[in-house]
């Protein structure tokens, strides 16, 4: 099931000035957006959506994206509606809206994973796979997600 989830901060939470779109600079109340093809359950009130950290002391772009670190974020789903087509004919099977409140908490900083590469990140293409240089020989195992 296609799953596009909006993360929206209710009415009257703190930090509404430095909540922008990139390409308007225009104000907003979205937070985050997922887009979920797995067979997870949606988000319900009470779940906290991950929050990715870069230290920039600590970034190797060797090893990392832009990420360094995530946690759990201080953003709490409060209430969540979906919306479903009419015609099963779109890109997504349910639009998710996912209402939070603004609830700190101390959780710890965590290292991101190591990345896996495999074939399949390439399609299935074993040349390519072989010919990528960001590859660190025996990090991966070919076939690993």
């Amino acid at each position: 099931m296609r799953k596009y989830i909006i993360f929206r901060a209710e009415k009257r939470q703190p930090g509404w000035k430095e909540r922008k779109l990139q390409h308007t600079q225009g104000l907003t109340r979205i937070l985050a957006e997922h887009f979920d093809s797995s067979d997870q359950p949606i988000p319900e009130p009470g779940y906290r959506p991950t929050e990715f950290i870069r230290v920039d002391a600590l970034h190797n772009r060797d090893e990392h994206g832009y990420s360094t670190h995530y946690r759990q974020g201080d953003w709490e789903v409060t209430q969540v509606e979906t919306y479903t087509p009419d015609v099963p004919m779109g890109e997504f099977d349910v639009v998710v809206i996912c209402y939070c409140k603004y609830t700190p908490i101390n959780a710890p900083l965590n290292p991101m994973p190591q990345r896996q590469v495999s074939v399949d990140s390439f399609g299935g293409d074993e040349a390519a796979y072989e010919q990528w240089p960001l590859v660190p020989k025996g990090t991966c195992s070919k076939g690993t997600k």
